[in-house]
């Protein structure tokens, strides 16, 4: 179902950077055939809002590319990104795209459904990238956190890009972005056991 691979690689993308596919879908169906929103959605492309939302990608990129700073915005992004994610995805999966000509039949169970799959898919992407940051920048000492956001970044940009234009990439990264959770998820438990055994040697 393509509607489901441009919603989740719409909500990763979020996961990733909250504002990168908002703007995207935003500009593409405001100055394109590609994204045609439907109704709900269709305030994404109004002028002010693309300019807010242009703004907020810039405090973002600049935010998330300060070793410490980042940490920090990772924690407010906790609940903006899973937002965005579940925007992403209701906007996406419920939009014609040049792939998605029907999407009437994704949503006939109920609206609410692909927000609340682009919030956790958003979140797991969030919880990912965070803990891997963690890891980065305390095995680096903060210095690869720009070249890290960097790529995070990119990876925004060719997630929605794909959703959008080509949604069938998009289950190789879902497939991706479950193992790199298991990963990350264990890297932390080793951390925190590492932790708890040089205290108590300690005491």
């Amino acid at each position: 179902m393509l509607e489901l691979a441009t919603g989740s690689g719409l909500a990763l993308a979020a996961g990733l950077n909250a504002w990168i596919p908002l703007l995207g879908l935003g500009l593409l169906s405001r100055y394109t055939d590609l994204v045609t929103l439907p109704p709900a959605w269709a305030w994404l492309e109004n002028g002010w809002v693309l300019v807010i939302l242009a703004v907020l990608l810039s405090l973002e990129m600049v935010a998330d590319k300060i070793p410490v700073v980042d940490s920090i915005n990772d924690v407010v992004q906790t609940v903006v990104r899973p937002t965005a994610g579940g925007i992403a995805f209701g906007a996406g999966a419920t939009s014609e795209t040049t792939t998605v000509t029907d999407p009437a039949t994704f949503v006939e169970s109920g609206q609410w459904v692909p927000v609340v799959l682009g919030i956790v898919l958003a979140l797991v992407a969030h919880a990912t990238k965070a803990g891997a940051r963690v890891v980065a920048n305390t095995t680096t000492a903060g210095t690869a956190a720009p070249v890290v956001s960097a790529a995070e970044d990119v990876g925004s940009v060719g997630l929605s890009v794909a959703a959008v234009l080509l949604p069938v990439l998009v289950v190789p990264v879902l497939i991706a972005l479950v193992v790199a959770a298991v990963l990350v998820w264990r890297g932390v438990r080793r951390r925190r056991q590492g932790r708890g055994a040089a205290w108590a040697e300690s005491t």
